[in-house]
């Protein structure tokens, strides 16, 4: 490993491990480091699956299709924890969108060090959830809403997972283009841009450069994310009327 400081920060930050031990030594001994710069693109085993942690940084994951098509499928922050499939149907590659860091497992081995430890077990299982679930909300906005509704959820998603640069209230870096947006989402990079300018005429939004958005109105920008109405409060049960009145 060319950084044990960035691989102890995975153990610890992510599953309690302290370094030393025999499960640190064991995992390590699968750990490859990897530093990438921005468009830079990540070599991972094609035949097996390889487990990702992205120390710091960003990155996008894609998916390539035939004649040059491919769809971006996630993106990952620093701290995240991700697999990359082998190479079947499509091939996938992992992209930097700044200067990043990751750490790379093969992922069957280390599932299998791992075994031992519930409590790592346990960490990987709710990441795993955590994505799925971010993936089918993902499926629902490709395929039921607007182009308005897309981009409001979108922004919605990386409110959740970035931090305000400065401490800034309210405030996002967004580490991709509005092409990598639009990519994601489904969308052209002129409906992108097309969509950040209602959203900002109508007082939602403020945008600083090409990066930086400004949410004003996280209830309204929800609102405008077509997600579902939140259930009524069932305040008391009526007994059900009987079919038939007795005669």
């Amino acid at each position: 490993m060319a950084n044990p400081g960035s691989y102890n920060l995975f153990l610890r930050a992510t599953f309690g491990i302290e370094p030393g031990s025999e499960l640190a030594r064991k995992l390590g001994e699968l750990a490859t480091q990897v530093q990438i710069t921005r468009g830079q693109t990540v070599e991972t085993d094609p035949d097996a699956a390889t487990l990702v942690f992205l120390t710091e940084g960003a990155t996008k994951l894609s998916a390539l299709a035939s004649r040059g098509r491919h769809q971006i499928v996630a993106f990952h922050f620093g701290g995240d924890i991700f697999s990359v499939p082998p190479e079947g149907l499509h091939r996938h590659v992992v992209t930097g969108l700044c200067d990043s860091a990751l750490t790379l497992f093969p992922a069957s081995a280390f599932y299998t060090r791992a075994a031992a430890s519930p409590r790592v077990m346990r960490t990987l299982l709710e990441r795993t959830q955590t994505a799925l679930f971010r993936c089918r909300d993902k499926a629902v906005n490709l395929g039921r809403k607007t182009a308005r509704e897309r981009l409001a959820g979108f922004l919605l998603g990386m409110s959740e997972r970035l931090d305000c640069p400065d401490g800034e209230p309210g405030c996002i870096e967004l580490p991709m283009t509005r092409r990598d947006i639009g990519e994601s989402i489904g969308l052209t990079i002129e409906t992108v841009s097309r969509q950040l300018t209602d959203l900002k005429e109508d007082g939602i939004i403020d945008t600083r450069g090409r990066s930086c958005i400004i949410l004003h109105d996280l209830a309204r920008l929800a609102e405008q994310a077509g997600n579902v109405e939140p259930r009524q409060a069932v305040t008391a049960i009526q007994p059900a009327e009987p079919a038939f009145a007795p005669s």
